[in-house]
């Protein structure tokens, strides 16, 4: 074994031991009558048994089995407010609503310190501290419209923002209304750009695969002074991937991320050749985990390089949810130097899901 392999292994070994030390403290905070939520209070007491005891590692979070999604689906959001952050201000973040009544979740600090960390993987010289930011994406109720802002004033920025309602176009489509929907993504475009064009200062741009390429028809990044692109999505494929970075940036750095409401943000593997122009996200370890399961057997995790359904956990003192299947599937990524446990490679809908999953601007 190299002293690279011995180096690795031992980061591996110390992730590991510092994922189940934050497992250990997240469900005693969460299970705790006086810092618990109601919702994890009640169903600690209808169990025979006490997680805060009997929970010592991640490993152990397989005792809870399954989150259920309806469970964030509707009733009394402030069952999910923990009595540790009794008087603090909440916000309310959805998920998109593709798939249904959309899943609501609390905040309050979350997407403040997953952004802040996620501005750390952005280098300086393509998103330049001071810099302004243009956001090109959803806004409404999801955690994007404050998040981006906040990274950008994080940062030292301000952030212009647009108006955008995806559940709009997702409507116009499933109403077999497409002109309509284009229209509406060019009307999305042109505000974008009238900001572009009207501030200087805006060097960075977080938008969407379709909404990025649909500016890049219009307009030519570069001229425009645009450096860096942080660009998320529900998929991303290598080929987008190739055609973004060869085609349509013209140099500007590619920040691509995988996240979600839920989760938070999984960061991207720096871009090397031998990946191919894979899209390779890492999750914001120990805050939360992803995991790839056999889609037959959602209790077993893959082999490296295998194709399964991606398995969330989110561990954070706001927002506490053990396993839980997404609609994504993707193979499962070994550790590496930069993040010491697992990731995830080329994510995309879940092919076994009988539900028709409409992605409109994603």
């Amino acid at each position: 074994m190299s002293a690279t392999e011995i180096t690795l292994e031992k980061n591996i070994t110390k992730s590991r031991e510092s994922l189940d030390a934050w497992v250990r403290e997240v469900v005693q905070w969460h299970f705790d009558p006086d810092t618990g939520c109601p919702f994890w209070l009640d169903y600690a007491a209808r169990l025979d048994w006490d997680p805060r005891k009997e929970i010592q590692t991640y490993m152990d979070l397989d005792r809870f089995g399954f989150f259920e999604d309806e469970w964030l689906r509707g009733r009394d959001v402030r069952r999910w407010v923990p009595k540790g952050y009794a008087g603090r201000p909440i916000y309310t973040f959805e998920t998109g609503g593709s798939t249904g009544v959309p899943k609501s979740r609390i905040s309050i600090e979350d997407f403040r310190i997953d952004y802040e960390a996620f501005s750390d993987t952005l280098p300086d010289e393509f998103f330049p501290r001071d810099a302004d930011w243009l956001s090109l994406g959803p806004t409404g109720p999801r955690r994007l419209r404050l998040a981006v802002e906040h990274l950008a004033q994080y940062r030292g920025g301000i952030c212009f923002m647009v108006d955008l309602d995806p559940r709009w176009v997702i409507k116009l489509i499933k109403m077999g209304q497409a002109k309509m929907a284009e229209q509406y993504k060019q009307h999305v475009i042109e505000q974008g750009l009238t900001q572009l064009r009207a501030h200087d200062n805006i060097k960075c741009l977080f938008t969407t695969p379709k909404l990025l390429e649909a500016l890049c028809e219009k307009v030519s990044l570069k001229k425009l002074g645009i450096t860096g692109v942080f660009c998320g999505g529900t998929e991303m494929t290598p080929q987008f991937h190739r055609f973004a970075v060869e085609e349509l940036l013209e140099g500007a750095y590619f920040a691509a991320t995988y996240g979600n409401t839920l989760m938070g943000l999984a960061v991207h593997k720096p871009r090397a050749a031998a990946d191919n122009y894979a899209i390779i996200y890492y999750p914001p370890h120990p805050r939360a985990m992803i995991e790839v399961v056999d889609p037959e057997n959602t209790e077993q995790v893959v082999d490296y390089g295998e194709t399964g359904r991606v398995r969330l956990t989110t561990l954070t003192k706001e927002f506490f949810m053990p396993r839980f299947l997404e609609r994504d599937e993707a193979e499962r990524e070994p550790p590496c130097e930069l993040y010491p446990w697992d990731g995830v490679r080329n994510v995309r809908p879940f092919s076994k899901l009988n539900t028709t999953v409409v992605e409109g601007v994603y």
